[in-house]
């Protein structure tokens, strides 16, 4: 998995606040690291250089290998808090998006064995089929 890290003109961008970044995102999406080719960071401080409340934002865009991409957004006081909400909120993105597509499996399976016991004639057909192929092998 791929992390980039992108910051505005307002936040300075050091080898040290991106290797945090990185690490953050690695350690909180670990489980999907073999399902994510890329991960997109942006930090923006949305009010400049004028202080504010909630005025850090971090956006976090997943790129699941073969789905559309997941994006979040979070807003704090603090880069480092922005940072560890996004990162939650797009692993609960994650976990939904891959819950839902295991159910669809799931589903899927338990539909096909749900047809073949309606339907006993097909499995005794296949148990023919296979019998048949094992003694002409």
């Amino acid at each position: 998995m791929q992390i980039q890290v992108n910051s505005d003109n307002h936040i300075e961008s050091t080898s040290r606040l991106e290797e945090w970044v990185r690490t953050t995102v690695e350690s909180t999406l670990e489980h999907y690291e073999e399902n994510l080719t890329r991960v997109e960071v942006h930090l923006r401080d949305e009010n400049g250089d004028k202080p504010g409340p909630h005025d850090m934002r971090c956006q976090m865009e997943a790129r699941p290998k073969g789905h559309q991409p997941i994006s979040v957004t979070h807003k704090a006081n603090s880069l480092d808090q922005a940072v560890d909400g996004a990162a939650i909120k797009l692993n609960h993105a994650l976990e939904h998006m891959f819950g839902k597509l295991r159910n669809k499996r799931v589903g899927a399976n338990a539909l096909a064995a749900n047809e073949a016991s309606e339907n006993p004639d097909a499995l005794l057909q296949e148990e023919f089929l296979e019998n048949d192929q094992a003694l002409h092998s």
